[in-house]
């Protein structure tokens, strides 16, 4: 798209985006990502768009908007990858709500002890982020399995739409202080030391692990189906009511007879799938698909 750096403003002095402005970024937003940004987020979407224009060489949020909307489509669908990436929030953490993984460790458990060796768990982490989640869960299965006297075999699909942190999530590249959090027998069996600072998530895992672009908006040209297990956490608190349900309903029909949802607690209310049934287990908010 060859814009040309300008240092003629800084953040210090970003011009203050008017209403109709803010209205005109808000619904794109939505409508291309179906998440919503609430006017208290105003100053965080100027902030974000300013970072981006000067890097660019744009002054203004109209011009800017409009290299977004028209134009050379390869083009206009890198700089919105860019840009998506800077606005959506990317705050997670290994093992993150221990609740849930709880709740997934006695789900893989039970896996294993009632099916035949040889069966295969797949897995589906949605808004996987930079990869922690994915891998937690690898980690998890691959502790389990292990302890089974039956081979077993699993797989995971990280998913998201941000395409910088997907490439994050493949490298399965992590700052020691964001390891410092897995236990110590985890960090040692599934972490190589890269330099003083970084680790990464060994072969082992990695192998087991694809992360793939998805918009959540997309889901029914998702190609994952029969899935024994969908990890969808820290995602939907984004959307509206409506689209909460929307998407919660398109991903419990990816599920395999007796296969585990398993949400943010509180994300979703009065929502309800003739096909599942509420799991009950402490501080979580999970449902089983009937078999």
């Amino acid at each position: 798209m060859g814009f040309a750096v300008t240092d003629r403003w800084s953040i210090k002095n970003t011009p203050s985006m008017n209403a109709e402005q803010f209205q005109l970024w808000q619904a794109l937003l939505e409508e291309r990502t179906g998440m919503t940004l609430a006017p208290e987020r105003k100053p965080f979407l100027e902030t974000s768009l300013n970072i981006r224009m000067r890097e660019l060489g744009l002054e203004d949020y109209d011009t800017y908007y409009q290299q977004l909307v028209v134009g050379a489509t390869e083009a206009r669908a890198m700089e919105w990858s860019i840009l998506v990436d800077r606005l959506t929030v990317q705050e997670t953490s290994f093992f993150r709500h221990p609740g849930s993984f709880a709740l997934v460790e006695d789900y893989v458990s039970q896996f294993a002890r009632e099916r035949a060796a040889g069966t295969s768990l797949n897995v589906w982490s949605v808004g996987c982020s930079t990869g922690e989640e994915a891998y937690s869960l690898a980690m998890l299965i691959h502790e389990r399995f292990a302890e089974s006297d039956k081979q077993l075999f699993y797989g995971i699909t990280g998913t998201d739409i941000s395409l910088p942190t997907l490439s994050k999530a493949r490298r399965g590249l992590f700052g020691r202080r964001r390891v410092e959090q897995v236990d110590p027998l985890l960090r040692e069996a599934y972490f190589q030391p890269t330099d003083a600072h970084t680790l990464q998530v060994n072969a082992v895992l990695r192998e087991r692990v694809c992360f793939a672009h998805l918009n959540v908006l997309n889901l029914d040209q998702a190609p994952m189906d029969d899935m024994d297990l969908i990890f969808c956490q820290n995602m939907l608190i984004y959307f509206r009511r409506w689209r909460k349900r929307q998407i919660v309903t398109r991903l419990a029909d990816r599920l395999a007879p007796g296969g585990l949802l398993v949400l943010g607690p509180g994300e979703v209310t009065d929502w309800h799938h003739p096909e599942l049934e509420r799991v009950s287990f402490p501080d979580t908010l999970a449902f089983r698909r009937r078999v």
